[in-house]
Order: structure tokens, then sequence, then C-alpha cells
């Protein structure tokens, strides 16, 4: 079988693609001697196929094993059939005859089609995979193509790369509709059999880390630094930042000039509230922070590993704990602490105020800042 225009057209695919001549061959030999063996099933035996790029041509050859007695004709030949080919033949060689597949061409056109059209989308969903290997952690700004009754697809502009949302990365009363731009966290890239597929989120704090970093060159530059962040996605986050130089304000650079920083990244988020919070090395003064928009009285620690008590006014103890208990929730994420918030009337009553390991000022404010884009 001879045909010198389809080697030339697999150098032109190799200079077009970038993909090693070799590869298509031996993905292409494979797949013609599978097909020939499907073809002339129980009429042949073992099959090679020599493909020569140079003079363009593929041949088939059955292969036997010499045996002193025959059991299966397709595979083995005896001593004296295989010496009258050859002479010097003995047992246990392997004996090679040309094989002339009838009317193969046409199998082996679409074979050759087949191979070398999914060459080309492996290559290209490894390419694709590559280049997104080092993607993870990282923000992405997607165009949304279709919807199901549960995940949100999103073309993120590579060709073969599909972003997923899932249902738990989606935030709760946003919508996603055709064509609207998204940006979302990238949490994990794998390859799947249509490519490369990357799951990205809304509800990451993650999220929220890279629109900051976006936003505010002083966390880029790490000025700034973001110690912790505990997010109720579509309803509220809080976030604990640090200033490595004491000439920079780390609240303000998160804020900018009259909000604008911070409101940004709130606008981005659909309007989620945001407390932005001093991080404090000392535990228990953090717990105080965290707290925000509460002003805290006291935190003491109390028995047991990282667990606090927070004292707060009578009159701020709903603002502490909030709505279903999401202030206080979020405060525990945020410090690693469990914190049981009591009011200073149902402290004193069990005689905890006294000797507390932190307290806050009489009538100092919290630095916290809270925002939610109004």
């Amino acid at each position: 079988m001879t045909n010198k225009d389809f080697f030339l057209a697999l150098d032109d695919l190799e200079k077009e693609k970038g993909i090693p001549k070799e590869v298509f061959l031996e993905a292409l030999e494979n797949a013609l001697v599978s097909a020939c063996k499907k073809q002339y099933a129980g009429t042949v035996g073992a099959v090679e196929l020599k493909l020569n790029a140079e003079k363009g041509t593929l041949e088939f050859y059955t292969v036997k094993t010499v045996v002193d007695e025959v059991v299966d004709r397709e595979k083995e030949i005896s001593l004296e059939e295989a010496r009258a080919i050859k002479k010097t033949y003995k047992v246990g060689d392997k004996v090679t005859e040309k094989f002339v597949p009838k009317d193969f061409s046409r199998i082996a056109a679409q074979t050759a089609k087949q191979v070398i059209l999914q060459k080309i989308h492996e290559t290209e969903r490894d390419a694709a995979m590559s280049e997104f290997a080092d993607k993870e952690g990282e923000l992405l700004v997607g165009v949304v193509r279709k919807k199901d009754l549960k995940n949100i697809y999103l073309d993120l502009g590579k060709g073969q790369i599909e972003g997923v949302l899932l249902p738990s990365d989606q935030v709760p009363g946003e919508e996603y509709n055709v064509n609207d731009k998204v940006k979302v966290f990238v949490k994990k890239v794998k390859s799947g059999y249509n490519g490369a597929q990357v799951l990205v989120s809304r509800t990451s704090p993650g999220l929220v880390r890279k629109l900051f970093e976006e936003e505010v060159p002083e966390i880029k530059q790490g000025t700034v630094e973001i110690k912790e962040i505990s997010r109720e996605a579509g309803s509220r986050t809080k976030m604990a930042i640090y200033s490595n130089d004491p000439r920079v304000d780390a609240i303000g650079a998160c804020v900018g000039n009259k909000g604008a920083r911070v409101n940004a990244v709130v606008a981005e988020l659909g309007g989620e509230k945001i407390d932005i919070i001093p991080w404090s090395e000392d535990p228990l003064e953090f717990i105080a922070k965290a707290l925000s928009p509460a002003k805290v009285l006291s935190v003491t620690q109390l028995d047991g590993e990282k667990t606090a008590m927070a004292v707060v006014p009578d009159d701020k103890l709903s603002l502490a704990i909030g709505k279903d208990g999401q202030n206080a929730r979020l405060a525990v994420r945020l410090t690693g602490w469990k914190i049981d918030v009591k009011s200073r009337s149902a402290a004193e009553k069990l005689g905890l105020t006294t000797a507390p390991e932190h307290t806050e000022a009489e009538g100092e404010e919290p630095a916290e800042e809270e925002h939610d884009g109004e």
C-alpha cells in the first residue's frame, strides 16, 4: 500500500500543530493492526505493520512461531513448512510473511482519519492542561456558555478549557445568564474526556483574597498581608489583615480613598458585607477584634484548648452574636478558637468578669471597618 500524499500530510500537521510525526505513526500503526485483526479474525494470526515514511509505504506481515506440532494454525507453523520457506528456520523462530489485505484501503483511510483527529484532540488537551496546570488558586474571568439543572459552564477563553461552577460554588441568589462575564476562583484543574476541566468557585474565601489583591497594590506587593478570611458567600465576610510596614495603615489601604477599593470588591460580590479586621498575634485581642462590629469588653481564656469567653455590653449581645449566630460563627472560623459570647450582666451573675486576660478600654471604638457597598 503506497500513499506518499498521506505522509506529506503528516509532515504538514507536524509543522502546523507541533506534533511529531512519529506520534501519529505509532498510534496509526497500532490502530491499523487492530483494524486488520478485526476484519480478518479467524483467517490470519498475529499481524505486524511496517511503515516507511521515506518511501510512503505501509506493509502488513503475518507472524507465526515455528513448532514441532501445530495446535493453532493462525499463530503457529510446523518446522517442515517453515523450512520450505527458509531452510535455516528452527523451532521457536518467528516466520514473517508479507500479507496484502484485500479491500483494506477504505478501512485504512477511515482508521487513519480517526487516529489523527484523536491525536490532535489529545495533544491540544494536553497543551491546555499544561498551560492551566499552574492556575489553581488564581482569579480568572469566564463567560457563561450554558447551564443545566445544577451546574454552570464557563468558557475560559482557551478553546478546550471549560470552567464548571458546581452548586456548592454558586452564591445563593446570584444569577448566571448565558454570555455573562463572571470572575471566578480556580479550585482545581483536571483532565476530562472532552478536554481540560477547571473547577471554579464564587463562594471560596480565595475569591475575596484575589479580588483584594487586584484592588490593593499594597497586598500584591506584600506590604499588607491577608492573614485569615472566613466567609458565608452572598452574606458576609470577615478578613483579618496585617501591615508589615508600621508606616502603612492596613485597613486604610484596603478601604481606599472614600472606600473605592473595598467597594469595588463588594460590588463584584453582589453587595456582600465585608468586615476588615486588624490581625493580632495575641489570640485574645484578635478574638475581640473578630467580633466586630460589636464592642467587646473583655476576652478570657477558659479551660480547654483554644476556648475563650467574650463579654460584651448587654445592648450589644445580639450584634456580637449576629443574625442566626452568623457574626460569632464567622469569628470562630476566623480565629480558630471556640468563643462563648456573654452579656456583661450574664457574666457578672456567673462571677466570670474578674481579671480578664484581655480588656477593651471603656469608650474605645473598634478599629474594624464594615462595608456593604452602601
